[in-house]
């Protein structure tokens, strides 16, 4: 299975990013977790992307706040699937984050998830990884069947309060 690699600009997004490791490994997906600037190491996020393919990667998530470089400069030296999760923060509390990950030149898309939407990242980079892997496939079809089942539990205990 390929890998997953879950790259984060600081450390301070480490707390909403572990959200989508927690994913991934929930689903087997093998996954890395790292730290890299596109702004103070761009040279090193650069590498890691051009790399990527050839040491294992399948997809690429990224997430930084304010200017949110960090998607894009990956996306700019890999054909592997980037998906960026604008974080939270600065002046704009991630609006100006959301719209540096998603408006991104024709030609080098970035797949671009809520606000502190690591989780959402995780389930799209599974699902990108199980058009080819049939057992990821269906522990992602079973999730969406755990999703409705707690659903329906609380479509019942909803109605059981309003019957009293």
């Amino acid at each position: 299975m390929k890998k997953v690699a879950v790259i984060m600009g600081s450390d301070s997004d480490w707390p909403v990013v572990k959200g989508a490791v927690a994913q991934l490994k929930e689903f087997g997906v093998p996954c890395e977790a790292h730290i890299m600037s596109a702004h103070r190491t761009p040279a090193e996020a650069a590498q890691f992307a051009r790399d990527a393919r050839a040491n294992g990667f399948g997809a690429l998530i990224c997430a930084a706040g304010m200017a949110a470089h960090l998607a894009g400069a990956v996306a700019a030296n890999t054909t592997l699937p980037v998906i960026g999760i604008p974080m939270r923060g600065g002046a704009a509390d991630g609006l100006d984050a959301l719209l540096a990950t998603v408006q991104m030149p024709s030609g080098i898309p970035v797949a671009t998830v809520a606000i502190n939407g690591a989780k959402n990242a995780a389930v799209l980079a599974a699902q990108i990884l199980a058009v080819s892997d049939d057992d990821l496939a269906a522990r992602l079809d079973a999730a969406r069947v755990k999703m409705a089942e707690q659903i329906a539990e609380k479509e019942a205990k909803l109605q059981a309060e309003l019957a009293e």
